[in-house]
């Protein structure tokens, strides 16, 4: 087990990757920012030169593979983070060094325990692209088709896992603070998080979302999922169709070749509708990156290493709620965050749907450009605050992945407008599962499994069954030893690590 001393020297060290970069000047220039946490900001910056501007990803590239994908999501979000840094950001989506072609060649030899020249006629030895987690080579194989190999970067499993643990170590001693930051649960959304990268580190399953995504999106022919060569998948390597197309970021790029930025905004939004509202199974990566125009207007989306998975129960609850912003219905949008548990029911009805006026109808019918998000983001957060609503974990995907959606979509159109977008969409879909004949079809479903269940419902009365609900069984929480210390003790442990780091900092500059 990894000492706490390990675990505060990674955050200590983090922290000052993060000083050295220029990355915590806006957190301790912000009035906003509680005096703890800018004392905590001076400490790591001790003994640094700050440069005249933050390279944001610079420093988490320079953290790690956990650091860079919340880099990858800010970077499609300048309304919250502004233009520059946005920019910035950017960098990490495939841009970063490549591993030594000799590495990759090892991985991929070791997967299928052969040489790479029996699997591939030619293969590119520099990598058209170097992400996170994995870079992508572009390669012939024996049968003649051009394929794209994704693999694994030789270390990365361990890396991701000795930062999830100091994660799952200082989420434990944050949520032990109680209040605010109990109500949060951070051990809970780290452990999500631990799931949704394990999930990722494993290409062959990769390789079966895309399949199954692919069979899904059929009913979108604008949107197209390449092919997998499953011969020459396994779970450090990734072979699939290559594609040629433009990059979604590269606006100039869309117009100079034809495309209609409109309508790949518009196929954009309507495809993740379909995904996380109808299927219930969505691309939960969706940058800039990961998506293209191909030549004959189609929208390719290619890394297919998160996805989510929303029930049809929640995802009902999901579309009223939508549906319910978008018309204005808020009694009923308040109605369904009683009916999921969503608010403690200690809460009144009638005063949530207030609330949620509040912070609805200053933006509705507006496009996104003249949408203030932060202020709308702070209007949702004192909502959860004051209603005592604890985070849902489940739905924390989602929810990344819908503002990552928006951010792409609106730099494709500026002027769109999310909830017409969504509406006609929304609204018959609804009206397919509310109606009637839904209705009646689900009961006597319904009725039929009942009626299969009794005779070992009379064999094992004693065990309990715990009802379908929207949430999926919360992860295991590892089992973690919070130290209990007076504040002079961390105290004493900080100044003390950061008087040696910044004594050796300012030697090497003397």
């Amino acid at each position: 087990m990894t000492s706490a001393v390990t675990h505060l020297w990674r955050l200590l060290k983090w922290g000052r990757t993060l000083a050295r970069h220029g990355a915590l000047k806006g957190i301790e220039d912000d009035p906003l920012t509680p005096p703890p946490v800018r004392r905590l900001v001076r400490l790591a910056r001790f003994g640094t030169r700050i440069p005249p501007r933050p390279d944001y990803a610079a420093a988490l590239q320079e953290i790690g593979p956990a650091a860079i994908k919340l880099g990858q999501a800010l970077s499609t979000r300048p309304d919250l983070v502004g233009a520059r840094a946005a920019a910035n950001l950017s960098l990490l989506q495939d841009n970063l060094p490549p591993a030594p072609f000799p590495a990759i060649r090892k991985v991929i030899e070791r997967s299928f325990d052969a040489p790479l020249e029996e699997l591939f006629d030619t293969f590119g030895e520099a990598p058209i692209g170097a992400a996170s987690i994995a870079q992508v080579h572009r390669a012939v194989t024996s049968d003649g088709r051009l394929v794209a190999v994704k693999v694994l970067r030789p270390g990365v499993e361990e890396e991701i896992a000795k930062a999830i643990e100091t994660y799952e170590w200082a989420a434990a001693h944050v949520e032990a603070m109680g209040g605010e930051a109990a109500r949060l649960r951070p051990r809970l959304v780290v452990a999500q998080f631990k799931q949704w990268t394990n999930r990722e580190l494993d290409l062959q399953r990769e390789a079966a979302s895309a399949s199954e995504l692919r069979e899904n999106m059929v009913a979108e022919p604008d949107y197209y999922i390449p092919e997998i060569d499953w011969r020459r998948t396994a779970r450090r390597v990734l072979t699939m169709e290559w594609l040629d197309g433009i990059k979604l970021n590269d606006r100039e790029a869309l117009t100079a070749a034809g495309q209609d930025c409109k309508k790949l905004a518009a196929t954009l939004v309507r495809a993740f509708l379909r995904q996380a509202v109808v299927d219930g199974f969505f691309h939960a990566d969706l940058h800039h990156g990961n998506l293209f125009a191909l030549k004959d207007g189609r929208i390719a989306a290619i890394d297919f290493g998160i996805m989510g998975r929303v029930d049809r129960r929640a995802r009902m609850w999901l579309a009223e709620i939508l549906y319910g912003l978008i018309t204005g219905n808020y009694r009923r949008v308040a109605e369904i965050h009683f009916e999921a548990q969503y608010v403690p029911p200690h809460h009144n009805v009638e005063e949530f749907a207030t609330a949620l006026r509040a912070a609805g109808e200053p933006i509705r019918g507006l496009p996104v450009k003249d949408i203030s998000v932060g202020r709308m983001l702070e209007s949702l957060f004192s909502i959860t605050r004051d209603f005592d609503m604890p985070t849902q974990p489940h739905l924390l995907l989602l929810q990344k992945s819908m503002v990552m959606n928006e951010g792409v979509a609106t730099a494709l159109d500026p002027d769109i407008n999310m909830w017409e977008t969504a509406e006609p969409f929304l609204r018959e879909w609804l009206r397919s599962e509310l109606g009637p004949e839904a209705y009646y079809a689900d009961r006597l479903i319904e009725f039929v499994r009942s009626i299969k269940l009794i005779p070992e419902l009379i064999q094992r009365m004693d065990q309990y069954y715990p009802p379908f609900g929207a949430a999926p069984p919360a992860p295991p929480l590892p089992e973690i030893t919070v130290i209990e210390h007076r504040h002079w003790w961390s105290y004493a442990i900080i100044a003390g690590i950061a008087a040696v780091a910044g004594a050796s900092a300012i030697l090497l500059f003397a």
